[in-house]
């Protein structure tokens, strides 16, 4: 039989701009250390750690962990674009479930530079060849000066509001509510709050499509979770009141690029079929979840990814968030934590904050964030390239 997962501990930094931050060895130690002390545990427990990042050279996750032991143990370096810290995440539950170890390090850290996302390697065939290909096809020539990243979610956006007749003020409003939620945030870098005549009245990036308020920035930051099994939690009296119950990596099938459609580009397929694998894991229903951490890189792919994670019907997202079903009083609390839009996206780091968030809602301990009666909890983290990671979280005894 596999062993149960539960998240033992959890640590998370206060993500800051790029510039402003620690350098990437501090950020990840003191994840690290906070992530240990949750769990009451030192570094010598750790029998297996997984270090996300995008941007750093090979083997930045032993610098960083080096700082706070060297006790011989395999580290794993993981690149998986903006789904990294979940990918990590992913491959420490995996080590547990198959037994191959009890107590596990995921680590996620990105120390980035300011601006859009862009290659770094200039000499040699770019992993989005294709996504930019099809991209262009899609978006038209009148973007082509758009960084790419905006191109994606923007076209994404456009496809959506031509097929479903959804307002520009519809991503407005998920922009508002992203601010309301991290006011509550001691650990958003972003906590004024915004209304939607400022989301509308911000900078257009693409006209009719997007404003700069719907982007998320860059950051720089780092969050941890140790990860143990049930038997080993028992053993050594940690507490075991948070379990993964299921959990699903997907990447892309052809048609991503043969459908000739923008949110299949940037990944609603991979999103609904990890969620689909994932409710079926479970035994769960989509209308059993009360809060989501999910990617809301643009508050575009947000609303596109309610319907593809099933919380609402394809078409009905707009309604969802008229209807206030996407924050506290409706169906789903979604970003209680202020997401992406407000934290910022220091890309490896992302997937394993989301994964601090769920917990503290989960233990009941989210303060002002709370959501009340929270029994499961969904958390969805992409990377175009492309990668999607959902995990289920269930609250547990003990």
């Amino acid at each position: 039989m596999s062993e149960r997962v539960l998240v033992a501990g959890v640590g998370m930094i206060p993500f800051a701009k790029p510039g402003a931050s620690d350098p990437y060895p501090v950020m990840g130690a003191a994840a690290t250390r906070a992530a240990l002390a949750d769990a009451g545990l030192g570094y010598d427990a750790v029998e297996q750690a997984y270090v996300g990042y995008v941007y750093g050279d090979s083997t930045c996750g032993q610098r960083a962990l080096y700082e706070v032991g060297m006790s011989g143990v395999p580290i794993f370096n993981v690149n998986n674009n903006c789904s990294t810290g979940s990918t990590a995440l992913y491959l420490a539950r995996q080590a547990i479930e198959s037994g191959v170890a009890d107590c596990v390090l995921a680590l996620g850290m990105e120390q980035m530079r300011p601006g859009a996302l862009g290659n770094v390697y200039e000499d040699r065939p770019s992993p989005f060849d294709r996504f930019d290909e099809t991209c262009a096809a899609l978006a038209g020539d009148e973007v082509a000066s758009i960084p790419l990243a905006l191109r994606y979610f923007g076209g994404a956006g456009r496809e959506h509001m031509q097929k479903y007749g959804t307002r520009l003020e519809t991503f407005a409003k998920i922009r508002a509510k992203a601010s309301r939620h991290a006011a509550n945030n001691p650990l958003a870098l972003f906590r004024d709050v915004l209304g939607e005549d400022d989301v509308m009245n911000a900078k257009a990036l693409w006209p009719g499509v997007m404003t700069r308020l719907m982007a998320c920035p860059p950051t720089c930051g780092a969050a941890a979770a140790l990860l143990v099994s049930e038997s080993y939690a028992a053993r050594h009296g940690l507490r075991r009141d948070v379990r993964i119950a299921a959990q699903a990596m997907t990447t892309d099938r052809p048609g991503s690029f043969a459908d000739g459609s923008m949110m299949k580009l940037v990944g609603s397929d991979m999103t609904r079929e990890a969620a689909q694998l994932v409710y079926a894991q479970a035994g769960v229903d989509p209308r059993d979840i009360r809060v989501c951490e999910l990617h809301d890189c643009f508050a575009q792919n947000e609303l596109i990814t309610y319907e593809a994670l099933g919380l609402c019907p394809e078409g009905g997202a707009e309604r969802f968030v008229e209807d206030g079903d996407n924050t506290y009083g409706g169906r789903v609390v979604t970003n209680p934590s202020g997401g992406l839009l407000s934290k910022g996206h220091p890309l490896g780091a992302t997937g394993l904050a989301q994964c601090y968030e769920l917990t503290r809602q989960l233990r009941g301990s989210a303060d002002r964030r709370q959501v009340d009666g929270v029994q499961l909890a969904l958390q969805h983290n992409l990377g175009l390239g492309g990668a999607c990671v959902v995990t289920l979280y269930e609250r547990a005894g003990g």
